[in-house]
């Protein structure tokens, strides 16, 4: 180590060199690589989600759930397996040990669940995935009088319009109710053509759901049959036939009940500035940069704030960038050495102690850079 140090002593160029390598390097480092306030974090876990729709919580326990688990069983890497069947859909959650390496374990349990062939022919292609740490970006507010359905839909419109722009890949809506499809009938309407409310909703969840039809195999491969009648609007629903007369005529549910859109109830609903408001949020997945991101997005307000309707207002609500502290700190590390070049009369050498303050932590930059790309 002695002789080191001796030689750089005797090669005070060489030292400088160094010096405004790290310099260079750890400025380049700083400015390029990746910045965050927290870390992401891989949760380790494995979402599977199988959609089987019209089926009640226990047909989609003993028809989907256990055939995922009897798949999965021995499944090296799995320190926990937990599924939930409700009513149309199986979730199951795999939790990986720490040391498993999650991208293998993916591959081998999209493996197996693909293998299954007991499933019933109703479910859909199962949703297989590894849960990601998503850490909120920025949040905007869009405020003003106008109805419910106004403030949804616009909503909805600059969700997608920000999900489109490049390094932002979630974006939701907050505080909107969600969409719900009311239908009232009247319990003479029900004595009148001999029905119940059970024979009613057989009929509707029959009619609204989408079914495989199997597969045909041609000389240019296999055609994979699909019916697809799941329905998402009131007017949809009012078409749906309920009841064939004795004179032939369909009777719709449209004829017997009043079908409408509508919001669920029970949710909480936000205020800004005393107005009706709902929130557009955006977050930070993998590799996403926060402050590019955030950036972004501001600008797409700006933009947004010059077309609104009389009446609305689009702000920033949350800023999770925080300017004032990333950008700060850099800042902070460039200014170190000033003081130090004051007191020593504003003309120190290349090798002062002060030009050599902000090497340390630029080289640890430049270094952490280095171990974030090999990795």
């Amino acid at each position: 180590m002695k002789t080191v140090l001796a030689w750089f002593i005797d090669n005070p160029v060489a030292a400088n060199l160094l010096m405004v390598i790290l310099l260079v390097g750890g400025s380049f480092s700083l400015v390029s690589m990746h910045k965050e306030e927290f870390p992401s974090i891989e949760p380790g876990i494995i979402q599977i989600n199988v959609p089987y729709l019209g089926a009640s919580p226990a047909e989609v326990e003993r028809a989907v759930c256990v055939r995922i688990e009897e798949a999965l069983e021995g499944l090296d890497g799995i320190e926990k397996l937990n599924t939930d069947s409700r009513e149309g859909m199986c979730s199951a959650f795999l939790e990986l040990y720490s040391d498993t390496d999650i991208t293998v374990a993916l591959n081998e349990v999209k493996g197996r669940v693909d293998g299954i062939s007991t499933f019933p022919q109703e479910t859909e292609k199962p949703i297989i995935s590894s849960m990601q740490f998503a850490g909120q970006t920025i949040s905007a507010v869009l405020s003003g009088q106008t109805d419910e359905v106004t403030l949804k839909l616009l909503a909805e419109a600059m969700r997608d319009d920000i999900a489109a722009l490049d390094g932002i890949s979630q974006v939701s809506v907050n505080y909107a109710r969600p969409w719900e499809i009311s239908i009232e009938i009247s319990e003479y309407t029900l004595r009148q053509y001999g029905l119940t409310l059970e024979a009613v909703s057989r009929a509707i969840r029959a009619a609204s759901l989408d079914m495989p039809g199997g597969s045909i195999k041609t000389a240019g491969g296999e055609i994979l049959i699909r019916s697809q009648g799941q329905v998402y609007r009131g007017i949809e629903y009012a078409d749906i036939e309920i009841l064939t007369l004795a004179d032939g005529t369909a009777l719709k549910l449209g004829d017997i009940a009043e079908v409408k859109d509508a919001f669920q109830e029970g949710f909480l609903k936000a205020k800004y500035n005393g107005d009706p408001a709902v929130t557009i949020s955006v977050y930070r997945v993998g590799d996403e940069d926060t402050i590019t991101s955030a950036d972004a997005v501001k600008k797409y307000i700006e933009e947004q704030r010059r077309t609104l309707p009389s009446g609305l207002d689009l702000n920033v609500f949350i800023d999770e960038s925080i300017p004032l502290t990333l950008r700060s700190r850099y800042g902070s590390l460039l200014a170190s050495p000033l003081p130090s070049w004051a007191l020593s009369g504003c003309s120190p050498p290349l090798d002062s102690t002060s030009a050599h303050s902000p090497c340390s932590p630029l080289f640890w930059y430049s270094a952490s850079s280095l171990t974030t790309r090999s990795s």
